[in-house]
């Protein structure tokens, strides 16, 4: 038999600089999203901390100094431990009652619509075509005290003749609950969505009950959505003051309304800065703990 003549293929000649210039493409590429962060993130960011710092004897008209006053945190915190802890209060409520909301309404959206899919969607995200302030304001109109849910509640004794529902805690976390629902509802109907249908199937083929092939199958494969979702609802909602200012009272101040009127009343940079550290810190904290706590750390 004849040898068979083995033929090497030339490897590809690269340009030196081919490797160089890819590299350089890269970081072209992201050049304008580290910019925009650098702008809106990092400088306000800065800015912020040096507000938290500043003297707390300086004042709009004299200027202030920034002379590391760390005290300015503690003094933060004795003084409006009240409306902070009572944000985070409205905020975990809130954000309870849309995960149960949001969950079955994504489960119903994703694995019960059928051809009415894209029509529920559309309803889920309508609210967002109008502004925040005006949704607000229809909740206003809504727990009026001359409104038909006032009047309703008073006919079936829930409420007394006198009873109300604005400038209650009521008002307040119902308004963050229809202002954030959205956030929760998308974020569980795209976990939902990559289920796949075989693995239910196979859970009831092994006899599994509906109930426990929900808890087996379909809850662990939506928990990154159920995290998201949580995270997107708490978050902005520990900060809000909107609903806290329109649907409450004094006494449902909450911590975003202080430090409105530290910045823009008071004139207190100080304190509103170290108070606006705080929220940031207690707020990464808590999505730490909870990340680790649900099993995605991937999502950090």
């Amino acid at each position: 038999m004849a040898a068979t003549e083995v033929t090497e293929t030339p490897a590809p000649v690269v340009a030196p600089d081919a490797g160089k210039r890819r590299s350089l493409t890269g970081y072209v590429l992201i050049l304008p999203a580290a910019v925009w962060l650098g702008l809106f993130f990092v400088v306000p960011f800065y800015s912020l901390l040096a507000n938290s710092l500043f003297d707390p004897n300086g004042s709009v008209l004299t200027g202030y100094k920034v002379t590391y006053h760390f005290a300015n945190f503690w003094h933060a915190l004795s003084d409006y431990h009240g409306p902070l802890l009572r944000s985070l209060w409205y905020a975990g409520v809130a954000t309870a009652i849309c995960l149960v909301i949001g969950y079955v309404l994504a489960y119903a959206i994703a694995m019960k619509a059928g051809r009415w899919k894209n029509v529920l969607l559309v309803l889920v995200v309508a609210p967002f075509f109008t502004s925040f302030l005006l949704r607000t304001l229809s909740w206003k109109l809504i727990l009026g005290d001359n409104g038909w849910v006032v009047n309703t509640l008073q006919a079936v004794h829930v409420l007394g003749s006198n009873g109300r529902l604005l400038a209650t805690p009521v008002a307040v976390i119902a308004g963050i609950t229809y202002n954030f629902l959205p956030f929760m509802v998308l974020p569980i109907y795209a976990s939902l969505e990559k289920v796949d249908g075989r693995l239910i199937e196979a859970a009831g083929d092994l006899y599994a009950s509906p109930i426990r092939a929900f808890g087996k199958v379909t809850l662990p494969l939506s928990m990154p959505g159920v995290v998201g979702g949580t995270l997107l609802t708490f978050i902005p909602a520990a900060g809000d003051y909107i609903n806290a200012a329109l649907l409450g009272s004094p006494n449902q101040r909450m911590v975003g309304n202080v430090i409105q009127d530290l910045f823009t009343t008071t004139g207190d940079y100080a304190a509103a800065g170290a108070l606006s550290v705080i929220l940031m810190v207690i707020i990464l904290a808590l999505v730490v703990f909870y990340v680790r706590k649900s099993g995605t750390e991937e999502l950090l």
